[in-house]
Protein backbone atom coordinates (compact mmCIF):
# COMPACT_ATOMS: atom_id res chain seq x y z
CA UNK A 1 0.00 0.00 0.00
CA UNK A 2 2.79 2.36 1.00
CA UNK A 3 4.47 1.33 -2.50
CA UNK A 4 1.09 2.52 -4.21
CA UNK A 5 1.17 5.98 -2.48
CA UNK A 6 4.67 7.17 -3.53
CA UNK A 7 4.04 8.47 -6.63
CA UNK A 8 1.48 10.51 -5.69
CA UNK A 9 3.48 11.46 -2.52
CA UNK A 10 6.10 12.50 -5.17
CA UNK A 11 3.53 14.57 -7.59
CA UNK A 12 2.06 16.48 -4.78
CA UNK A 13 5.59 17.47 -3.44
CA UNK A 14 6.92 18.84 -7.04
CA UNK A 15 3.50 20.87 -7.38
CA UNK A 16 4.08 22.43 -4.27
CA UNK A 17 7.98 23.32 -5.59
CA UNK A 18 6.79 24.67 -8.65
CA UNK A 19 4.34 26.50 -7.00
CA UNK A 20 6.32 28.23 -4.37
CA UNK A 21 9.02 28.40 -7.49
CA UNK A 22 6.23 30.88 -9.28
CA UNK A 23 5.24 32.57 -5.78
CA UNK A 24 8.76 33.65 -4.84
CA UNK A 25 9.30 35.18 -8.78
CA UNK A 26 6.43 37.17 -8.37
CA UNK A 27 7.07 37.87 -5.55
CA UNK A 28 10.67 39.09 -6.73
CA UNK A 29 9.22 40.38 -9.40
CA UNK A 30 7.03 42.88 -7.94
CA UNK A 31 9.53 43.76 -5.53
CA UNK A 32 11.56 44.86 -9.01
CA UNK A 33 8.76 47.25 -9.69
CA UNK A 34 8.06 48.50 -6.63
CA UNK A 35 11.88 49.77 -6.88
CA UNK A 36 12.28 50.89 -10.05
CA UNK A 37 8.65 52.21 -10.23
CA UNK A 38 7.99 50.54 -13.65
CA UNK A 39 4.36 48.98 -14.93
CA UNK A 40 3.25 45.97 -13.92
CA UNK A 41 3.14 43.19 -16.78
CA UNK A 42 2.36 39.78 -16.06
CA UNK A 43 2.08 38.49 -19.43
CA UNK A 44 5.21 36.33 -18.86
CA UNK A 45 3.23 34.41 -16.16
CA UNK A 46 0.31 34.07 -18.35
CA UNK A 47 1.64 32.97 -20.91
CA UNK A 48 3.23 29.71 -19.25
CA UNK A 49 0.02 28.43 -19.19
CA UNK A 50 -1.42 29.43 -22.39
CA UNK A 51 -0.64 27.50 -25.72
CA UNK A 52 1.06 28.83 -27.88
CA UNK A 53 -1.04 28.91 -31.39
CA UNK A 54 0.99 30.27 -34.77
CA UNK A 55 -0.66 33.01 -35.82
CA UNK A 56 -0.68 33.44 -39.44
CA UNK A 57 -0.76 37.30 -40.94
CA UNK A 58 -3.53 38.39 -42.68
CA UNK A 59 -4.13 39.05 -46.12
CA UNK A 60 -6.50 42.21 -45.83
CA UNK A 61 -6.36 44.60 -42.60
CA UNK A 62 -9.90 46.88 -42.28
CA UNK A 63 -9.05 49.88 -40.21
CA UNK A 64 -11.83 52.26 -39.20
CA UNK A 65 -9.69 55.14 -38.36
CA UNK A 66 -11.71 57.46 -40.67
CA UNK A 67 -10.16 59.52 -43.75
CA UNK A 68 -6.24 60.58 -44.13
CA UNK A 69 -5.29 57.07 -42.50
CA UNK A 70 -1.67 56.99 -42.06
CA UNK A 71 0.00 53.61 -40.66
CA UNK A 72 3.01 52.40 -38.76
CA UNK A 73 4.83 49.17 -38.06
CA UNK A 74 4.97 47.49 -33.89
CA UNK A 75 6.27 44.27 -34.80
CA UNK A 76 4.14 42.04 -33.81
CA UNK A 77 0.89 44.32 -35.19
CA UNK A 78 -0.05 47.20 -37.07
CA UNK A 79 -1.22 50.58 -35.64
CA UNK A 80 -3.42 52.98 -37.91
CA UNK A 81 -4.25 56.78 -37.24
CA UNK A 82 -6.93 58.90 -39.17
CA UNK A 83 -9.31 61.43 -38.74
CA UNK A 84 -11.38 59.37 -36.55
CA UNK A 85 -8.71 58.11 -34.16
CA UNK A 86 -6.15 55.24 -33.46
CA UNK A 87 -6.67 51.54 -33.96
CA UNK A 88 -4.55 48.64 -33.62
CA UNK A 89 -5.13 45.16 -35.55
CA UNK A 90 -2.96 42.39 -34.41
CA UNK A 91 -0.69 39.74 -37.05
CA UNK A 92 -3.53 37.87 -37.59
CA UNK A 93 -6.23 40.98 -38.34
CA UNK A 94 -8.32 41.26 -35.31
CA UNK A 95 -8.34 44.07 -33.36
CA UNK A 96 -6.21 44.73 -30.45
CA UNK A 97 -7.51 48.19 -29.29
CA UNK A 98 -8.67 51.61 -30.62
CA UNK A 99 -8.86 54.75 -29.13
CA UNK A 100 -11.32 57.57 -31.03
CA UNK A 101 -10.95 60.80 -31.00
CA UNK A 102 -10.63 63.48 -33.64
CA UNK A 103 -7.73 64.39 -36.14
CA UNK A 104 -7.30 66.86 -39.22
CA UNK A 105 -4.06 65.97 -40.41
CA UNK A 106 -3.47 62.89 -38.77
CA UNK A 107 0.62 61.67 -38.53
CA UNK A 108 2.28 58.65 -36.99
CA UNK A 109 5.49 57.52 -36.07
CA UNK A 110 7.05 54.51 -34.29
CA UNK A 111 10.22 52.90 -32.68
CA UNK A 112 11.07 50.40 -30.57
CA UNK A 113 7.11 48.64 -29.88
CA UNK A 114 5.64 51.93 -29.26
CA UNK A 115 3.59 54.43 -31.82
CA UNK A 116 3.05 58.11 -31.56
CA UNK A 117 0.13 59.17 -33.24
CA UNK A 118 -0.65 63.48 -33.24
CA UNK A 119 -2.75 66.24 -35.21
CA UNK A 120 -0.84 68.40 -37.10
CA UNK A 121 -2.10 71.60 -36.27
CA UNK A 122 -4.42 70.14 -33.70
CA UNK A 123 -3.65 69.44 -30.32
CA UNK A 124 -4.29 65.76 -29.87
CA UNK A 125 -1.09 63.12 -29.19
CA UNK A 126 -1.39 59.87 -28.22
CA UNK A 127 1.44 57.05 -27.50
CA UNK A 128 0.38 53.76 -27.78
CA UNK A 129 1.98 50.26 -27.85
CA UNK A 130 0.11 46.51 -29.17
CA UNK A 131 -2.42 46.63 -26.40
CA UNK A 132 -3.46 49.65 -24.69
CA UNK A 133 -2.75 54.18 -24.82
CA UNK A 134 0.51 54.66 -23.10
CA UNK A 135 -0.09 58.68 -23.06
CA UNK A 136 -2.94 60.88 -23.95
CA UNK A 137 -1.96 64.95 -24.70
CA UNK A 138 -3.40 68.00 -25.06
CA UNK A 139 -1.13 70.55 -26.51
CA UNK A 140 -1.37 74.24 -25.07
CA UNK A 141 -0.31 75.15 -28.87
CA UNK A 142 -0.71 73.19 -32.29
CA UNK A 143 1.42 70.49 -33.15
CA UNK A 144 3.90 70.72 -35.53
CA UNK A 145 5.82 67.29 -34.91
CA UNK A 146 6.04 64.63 -33.10
CA UNK A 147 8.45 61.78 -32.45
CA UNK A 148 9.82 58.82 -30.26
CA UNK A 149 12.68 56.88 -29.44
CA UNK A 150 13.41 52.86 -29.09
CA UNK A 151 13.12 53.58 -25.23
CA UNK A 152 9.10 55.49 -25.11
CA UNK A 153 10.80 58.74 -24.44
CA UNK A 154 9.17 61.03 -27.08
CA UNK A 155 9.05 64.73 -27.99
CA UNK A 156 6.05 67.11 -29.29
CA UNK A 157 7.11 70.52 -31.07
CA UNK A 158 4.09 72.75 -30.86
CA UNK A 159 4.12 76.45 -32.60
CA UNK A 160 5.25 79.63 -31.02
CA UNK A 161 2.85 81.79 -28.55
CA UNK A 162 3.97 85.13 -26.96
CA UNK A 163 6.83 85.75 -29.16
CA UNK A 164 8.28 82.50 -29.19
CA UNK A 165 8.62 80.99 -32.65
CA UNK A 166 7.91 77.25 -30.95
CA UNK A 167 8.60 74.40 -28.36
CA UNK A 168 9.89 71.30 -27.87
CA UNK A 169 8.78 69.01 -24.56
CA UNK A 170 10.65 65.76 -23.93
CA UNK A 171 8.41 63.52 -22.34
CA UNK A 172 9.03 60.15 -20.46
CA UNK A 173 7.97 57.06 -21.15
CA UNK A 174 5.39 57.46 -18.70
CA UNK A 175 3.96 60.33 -20.28
CA UNK A 176 5.29 62.89 -17.84
CA UNK A 177 7.04 66.26 -19.10
CA UNK A 178 10.66 66.00 -17.87
CA UNK A 179 12.13 68.56 -20.04
CA UNK A 180 11.29 71.96 -22.39
CA UNK A 181 13.14 74.48 -24.63
CA UNK A 182 11.59 77.51 -26.11
CA UNK A 183 12.83 79.26 -29.64
CA UNK A 184 13.10 83.02 -30.11
CA UNK A 185 14.12 83.02 -33.17
CA UNK A 186 13.51 80.75 -36.34
CA UNK A 187 10.55 78.43 -36.76
CA UNK A 188 11.03 74.88 -35.15
CA UNK A 189 10.39 71.83 -37.23
CA UNK A 190 11.04 69.10 -35.89
CA UNK A 191 12.74 67.44 -32.82
CA UNK A 192 14.81 63.55 -31.94
CA UNK A 193 15.73 62.46 -28.20
CA UNK A 194 19.28 60.22 -28.65
CA UNK A 195 18.62 56.46 -28.04
CA UNK A 196 20.17 57.37 -24.37
CA UNK A 197 17.57 60.21 -23.59
CA UNK A 198 20.87 62.32 -22.96
CA UNK A 199 20.57 64.23 -26.19
CA UNK A 200 17.66 66.43 -27.90
CA UNK A 201 18.50 67.67 -31.41
CA UNK A 202 15.84 70.73 -32.23
CA UNK A 203 15.35 71.28 -36.48
CA UNK A 204 14.19 74.74 -37.46
CA UNK A 205 14.35 76.74 -40.30
CA UNK A 206 15.76 80.61 -39.56
CA UNK A 207 15.85 83.40 -42.67
CA UNK A 208 18.84 82.40 -44.02
CA UNK A 209 19.81 78.83 -43.33
CA UNK A 210 18.46 75.34 -41.75
CA UNK A 211 19.94 75.06 -38.25
CA UNK A 212 20.20 72.15 -35.88
CA UNK A 213 20.40 72.94 -32.06
CA UNK A 214 21.82 70.35 -29.38
CA UNK A 215 21.01 70.21 -26.14
CA UNK A 216 22.92 67.69 -24.35
CA UNK A 217 22.31 68.46 -20.51
CA UNK A 218 18.37 68.00 -20.30
CA UNK A 219 18.37 70.15 -17.23
CA UNK A 220 19.71 73.52 -18.92
CA UNK A 221 17.69 75.13 -21.89
CA UNK A 222 20.79 76.72 -23.32
CA UNK A 223 21.94 75.04 -25.89
CA UNK A 224 25.35 73.04 -26.56
CA UNK A 225 26.12 73.60 -30.13
CA UNK A 226 24.79 73.99 -33.22
CA UNK A 227 25.20 73.11 -37.26
CA UNK A 228 24.08 75.18 -39.95
CA UNK A 229 23.47 74.91 -43.39
CA UNK A 230 23.16 77.98 -45.02
CA UNK A 231 20.80 78.32 -48.21
CA UNK A 232 19.98 74.87 -48.58
CA UNK A 233 16.70 73.31 -46.33
CA UNK A 234 17.30 70.31 -43.94
CA UNK A 235 13.83 67.95 -44.54
CA UNK A 236 14.40 65.92 -41.38
CA UNK A 237 16.63 64.70 -38.73
CA UNK A 238 16.82 61.05 -37.26
CA UNK A 239 18.64 59.29 -35.03
CA UNK A 240 19.82 55.89 -35.92
CA UNK A 241 20.21 52.98 -33.08
CA UNK A 242 24.28 53.67 -32.90
CA UNK A 243 25.70 56.41 -33.96
CA UNK A 244 25.61 60.51 -34.64
CA UNK A 245 22.64 62.25 -35.85
CA UNK A 246 21.21 61.97 -39.33
CA UNK A 247 20.44 64.82 -41.21
CA UNK A 248 18.97 64.88 -44.90
CA UNK A 249 18.62 68.06 -47.14
CA UNK A 250 17.82 69.21 -50.56
CA UNK A 251 21.37 69.04 -51.31
CA UNK A 252 22.90 65.94 -49.64
CA UNK A 253 22.56 63.36 -46.64
CA UNK A 254 24.57 64.39 -43.94
CA UNK A 255 25.83 63.52 -40.35
CA UNK A 256 26.35 65.16 -37.52
CA UNK A 257 27.44 64.71 -33.80
CA UNK A 258 26.37 66.33 -30.75
CA UNK A 259 29.12 68.96 -30.91
CA UNK A 260 27.40 70.78 -34.18
CA UNK A 261 29.76 68.92 -36.70
CA UNK A 262 28.93 67.88 -39.51
CA UNK A 263 30.15 66.01 -42.22
CA UNK A 264 28.37 64.76 -46.24
CA UNK A 265 27.67 61.08 -45.78
CA UNK A 266 26.54 61.70 -49.63
CA UNK A 267 25.71 64.37 -52.28
CA UNK A 268 23.35 63.94 -54.69
CA UNK A 269 25.31 65.69 -57.47
CA UNK A 270 22.43 68.13 -58.61
CA UNK A 271 19.70 65.39 -58.70
CA UNK A 272 16.43 66.00 -57.22
CA UNK A 273 15.17 64.38 -53.98
CA UNK A 274 12.20 62.11 -54.32
CA UNK A 275 11.44 60.52 -51.57
CA UNK A 276 13.77 58.41 -48.87
CA UNK A 277 13.39 56.32 -45.80
CA UNK A 278 15.89 55.54 -43.26
CA UNK A 279 16.22 52.02 -41.76
CA UNK A 280 18.61 50.59 -39.00
CA UNK A 281 20.05 48.53 -41.87
CA UNK A 282 20.56 51.07 -45.11
CA UNK A 283 19.39 54.39 -46.22
CA UNK A 284 17.47 54.62 -49.48
CA UNK A 285 17.26 57.60 -51.57
CA UNK A 286 15.17 57.83 -54.63
CA UNK A 287 16.98 61.07 -56.97
CA UNK A 288 15.43 62.53 -59.94
CA UNK A 289 16.93 63.85 -62.98
CA UNK A 290 15.82 67.51 -63.71
CA UNK A 291 14.17 67.36 -66.61
CA UNK A 292 10.73 65.93 -68.13
CA UNK A 293 9.37 62.14 -66.79
CA UNK A 294 10.52 60.16 -64.17
CA UNK A 295 14.36 59.09 -64.87
CA UNK A 296 16.47 59.47 -61.79
CA UNK A 297 18.26 56.82 -59.58
CA UNK A 298 17.30 54.75 -56.57
CA UNK A 299 20.38 54.23 -54.28
CA UNK A 300 20.96 52.73 -51.32
CA UNK A 301 23.66 53.33 -48.56
CA UNK A 302 24.94 52.12 -45.46
CA UNK A 303 25.55 54.15 -42.21
CA UNK A 304 28.65 55.65 -43.90
CA UNK A 305 27.69 57.28 -46.65
CA UNK A 306 28.84 54.01 -48.62
CA UNK A 307 27.18 53.09 -52.14
CA UNK A 308 25.41 49.87 -51.84
CA UNK A 309 23.25 49.44 -54.37
CA UNK A 310 22.32 52.11 -57.56
CA UNK A 311 19.35 51.34 -60.23
CA UNK A 312 17.71 53.34 -63.27
CA UNK A 313 14.34 54.41 -62.60
CA UNK A 314 12.13 55.88 -65.82
CA UNK A 315 8.56 55.52 -64.36
CA UNK A 316 6.98 56.93 -61.28
CA UNK A 317 7.47 56.06 -57.51
CA UNK A 318 4.62 56.93 -55.55
CA UNK A 319 5.79 55.89 -51.85
CA UNK A 320 8.97 53.53 -50.60
CA UNK A 321 9.67 52.13 -46.90
CA UNK A 322 12.64 49.99 -45.70
CA UNK A 323 12.60 47.09 -42.87
CA UNK A 324 14.09 44.02 -41.94
CA UNK A 325 16.46 44.12 -44.16
CA UNK A 326 14.41 44.84 -47.30
CA UNK A 327 13.13 48.11 -49.57
CA UNK A 328 9.46 48.08 -50.44
CA UNK A 329 8.54 50.58 -53.53
CA UNK A 330 5.37 51.55 -55.06
CA UNK A 331 5.46 52.90 -58.33
CA UNK A 332 2.47 53.68 -60.40
CA UNK A 333 2.49 50.49 -62.46
CA UNK A 334 3.31 47.94 -59.80
CA UNK A 335 5.45 47.23 -56.90
CA UNK A 336 8.85 45.65 -56.15
CA UNK A 337 11.41 44.21 -53.34
CA UNK A 338 14.67 44.78 -53.06
CA UNK A 339 17.47 43.83 -50.78
CA UNK A 340 19.89 46.27 -49.24
CA UNK A 341 22.11 45.71 -52.82
CA UNK A 342 19.23 47.12 -54.56
CA UNK A 343 18.39 43.20 -56.43
CA UNK A 344 14.96 42.95 -56.92
CA UNK A 345 13.06 40.08 -55.04
CA UNK A 346 9.74 38.61 -56.80
CA UNK A 347 7.09 38.77 -55.11
CA UNK A 348 4.19 36.40 -54.78
CA UNK A 349 1.50 38.94 -54.51
CA UNK A 350 2.89 42.09 -56.37
CA UNK A 351 -0.11 41.81 -58.51
CA UNK A 352 -2.87 42.81 -55.43
CA UNK A 353 -1.66 46.36 -55.83
CA UNK A 354 -4.03 47.25 -58.71
CA UNK A 355 -6.77 46.41 -56.75
CA UNK A 356 -6.10 47.92 -53.63
CA UNK A 357 -6.07 51.34 -55.18
CA UNK A 358 -2.91 52.09 -52.82
CA UNK A 359 -0.86 55.36 -52.72
CA UNK A 360 1.14 54.13 -49.83
CA UNK A 361 3.78 51.50 -48.55
CA UNK A 362 4.96 50.43 -45.45
CA UNK A 363 7.58 47.46 -45.27
CA UNK A 364 7.00 45.29 -42.20
CA UNK A 365 9.34 42.19 -40.52
CA UNK A 366 9.19 38.52 -42.50
CA UNK A 367 10.00 39.89 -46.43
CA UNK A 368 5.96 41.51 -46.55
CA UNK A 369 4.81 45.09 -46.83
CA UNK A 370 1.75 46.89 -46.39
CA UNK A 371 0.03 48.63 -49.39
CA UNK A 372 -2.52 50.59 -48.42
CA UNK A 373 -5.64 52.48 -50.02
CA UNK A 374 -7.99 54.96 -49.32
CA UNK A 375 -10.54 51.47 -48.16
CA UNK A 376 -8.17 48.73 -47.42
CA UNK A 377 -4.75 47.94 -47.04
CA UNK A 378 -3.31 44.70 -48.02
CA UNK A 379 -0.19 42.31 -47.24
CA UNK A 380 2.41 41.83 -50.20
CA UNK A 381 4.82 39.36 -50.07
CA UNK A 382 8.09 38.37 -50.88
CA UNK A 383 8.83 35.17 -52.49
CA UNK A 384 11.38 34.38 -50.41
CA UNK A 385 9.21 34.88 -47.60
CA UNK A 386 6.74 32.07 -46.17
CA UNK A 387 3.13 32.84 -47.19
Amino acid sequence: MADEKTPKKRKRRLIGIIGSLISLAVLTYIAVILITGRDFDLTWLTNMFSTREQVTMADEYHFEVGRDRVFADLGGSIAAAGSLGVQVLDIGGGEAFSDPFRMSRPAIGSAGGRAIAYDIGGLAVRVFDETRILASIEADAPVVSASINRNGWFCVCTQGVGGYRGFATVYNNKGNAVYSVSLSSGHILSAVLSPDNGSLAVLNLTDDSSRITFYNDLKSETPDSAFDLTGWLILDIWYPPEGDLVAISTKSLISVNKSGVGRELYNFSGRRLGAYTFGADFYALHLLDYGVGYGGQLVTLDSEGTLLGEVPTDRELISMSSGGGYLAVLRNDGFSFFDAALDEIPSSSANRVSNSGASRILALENGAALATGEHLAVVLRAAVAAD
